[in-house]
């Protein structure tokens, strides 16, 4: 096929933008597309029509035409093939096809039309090749970028990490230094003056403690050995001096003031981290936690291959006086059978057949522990209960002719018992292709699995589906699975919770705190 020029022109002819691919004169391109719209027969249904020179291939865009001149030895299933890709392009890049908007995006349109046709003839590309060519996104470069933001957070953390040894060796050097300060005293002769005395005697002695000190005196009765084992101190701000020369006075900043403040705070965020948004629980003086995770493997068909729920009640009673004490689980909503199992601890009763589910000591005279979790009750699950299933997932990859894949993603939440939090949906996307989002939602690119990573902050009752929809280069429907969530919940999959908490002796009710938690092991679609 040789295409001697793309061209966009009203439907009487005249030109609107043009881009000849052979040498043409603009007088030789616009009598061609003024004649043009002549030669266009009546209540035709035919996309083509010919000259004695030339070939026009054509189709409609709103009040435009949009047209290829081609030779006429030209294939013409491949013109009118080219022919598509160019109006798509042009949809793509112009908000509305009318003559301003084109002149407007004329510089982005011809350069996108070049990407198309070289010297005459198709590149294989599409529409969303010439889209990422355009864009001038580079895979490697945002490889790279990732790669240095890694090392920054690397060397950051370093610097945290030895600012903190620097601070518990400054605690530790003050410690020794007031206990070898309480039993010198009387060898020293008491007080400054017999310390001043004799300096030169306990020099010596003072360098390896000070070695492990900060900057900072101790007392004022210490300036001198600290003073006087400066040099040493200084060794290791020079190795410390290294990584803050690759990063920069902004991180000299940080590190310089980290060791003023004690790192005292940093062990109460873990819980935190862990917990994510589900909202936090006050204990009261009977507290149970009920843990529960979920393992399940879903079938992009629909359907569970295969599901495990495992969990675990702890009690903890802070007050001796509530020790005595029975907990009252809620009836099961479902009958699970055999594929629900209980185990209790080897000092609280077994459930009783027939009856309402109690957790007690089998000896009504002990007391549960005091001011410490007990692992009173673990449970099992392993069946294929679509019922139990937390969340719903439909994933359908739809192949398109233009070497593109629209992918359509649901969830719903199926599960009742449960409120979940910051999910997490990753797909698996073709090796170097990027998506075009067509959804509004939250998400991102994971650069080590390179998957899109759709997040939502909550799926509950309320808000229990969402639909995701996105364009990417590739015809492997495959490719996008396996499929991965993961959640924190708040609830019992299996429906495992306290009703209430009564005394052994029959006393007033304790207040009680529930803290139910469930989390996520394998989470897969496959």
């Amino acid at each position: 096929m040789v295409v001697l020029a793309a061209s966009i022109c009203t439907k009487g002819g005249k030109a609107v933008l043009s881009r000849q691919f052979h040498p043409m004169t603009r007088t030789h391109i616009e009598s061609l597309l003024a004649s043009f719209p002549k030669l266009i027969p009546t209540n035709s249904q035919h996309t083509s029509v010919e000259t004695a020179q030339v070939r026009y291939v054509y189709q409609p865009l709103e009040d435009l035409y949009i047209l290829l001149i081609t030779n006429k030895a030209s294939n013409i299933l491949q013109d009118i093939d080219t022919l598509h890709l160019f109006a798509r392009v042009v949809s793509d890049i112009c908000r509305t096809a009318d003559e301003r908007e084109i002149q407007k995006q004329s510089f982005e349109l011809l350069g996108a039309f070049d990407e198309i046709v070289s010297m005459g003839y198709r590149e294989q590309v599409n529409l969303i090749q010439v889209r990422s060519i355009l864009e001038m996104e580079s895979h490697e470069e945002k490889i790279q970028d990732i790669i240095a933001r890694n090392k920054e957070a690397e060397a950051k953390e370093e610097l945290k990490r030895r600012a903190r040894q620097l601070e518990l060796q400054r605690r530790e050097q003050q410690k020794r230094a007031a206990v070898s300060g309480s039993g010198g005293s009387s060898y020293l002769g008491g007080g400054m003056s017999g310390y001043s005395s004799i300096p030169q005697r306990f020099d010596a002695p003072e360098v390896p403690a000070a070695r492990t000190a900060s900057p900072a005196p101790a007392s004022s009765t210490r300036t001198p050995p600290f003073k006087g084992s400066g040099m040493k101190l200084g060794s290791k701000k020079t190795r410390q001096a290294e990584l803050l020369d690759a990063l920069g006075s902004e991180l000299a900043s940080e590190e310089l003031s980290a060791p003023s403040t004690p790192p005292i705070t940093e062990p109460s965020l873990a819980p935190t981290n862990t917990r994510s948004s589900l909202p936090s629980v006050t204990a009261e003086s009977v507290h149970i936690v009920i843990k529960e995770q979920i393992d399940v493997s879903l079938t992009r068909e629909g359907g569970v291959k295969s599901m495990e729920v495992k969990g675990d009640m702890n009690l903890q009673v802070s007050d001796p006086a509530l020790a005595h004490i029975k907990l009252a689980l809620p009836s099961p909503t479902t009958d699970f059978g055999s594929d629900l199992q209980f185990k209790q601890h080897p000092n609280v009763a077994k459930f009783a057949p027939g009856q309402n589910r109690i957790v007690a000591l089998k000896d009504p005279s002990r007391a549960f522990p005091v001011g410490q979790a007990l692992a009173v009750l673990k449970w099992r699950y392993s069946g294929r209960d679509e019922s139990l299933v937390p969340l719903s997932i439909n994933c359908w990859p739809s192949p398109s002719n233009d070497g593109t894949c629209e992918v359509n993603i649901e969830y719903e939440l199926e599960n009742e018992n449960v409120t979940l939090y910051d999910v997490v949906i990753s797909i698996p996307l073709p090796t170097g292709s990027y998506p075009s989002i067509t959804t509004q939602c939250d998400y991102s690119i994971n650069p080590a699995t390179h998957s899109l990573d759709w997040s939502i902050p909550l799926v509950s009752t309320i808000e229990r589906s969402g639909t995701l929809e996105f364009t990417v280069g590739g015809d492997d429907a495959s490719v996008f699975f396996p499929v991965r969530v993961s959640f924190v919940g708040q609830g019992s999959i299996a429906g495992i919770g306290v009703d209430a908490v009564s005394r052994v002796d029959g006393g007033e009710d304790p207040v009680f705190s529930v803290d139910a938690v469930v989390t996520t092991g394998d989470y897969l679609v496959i």
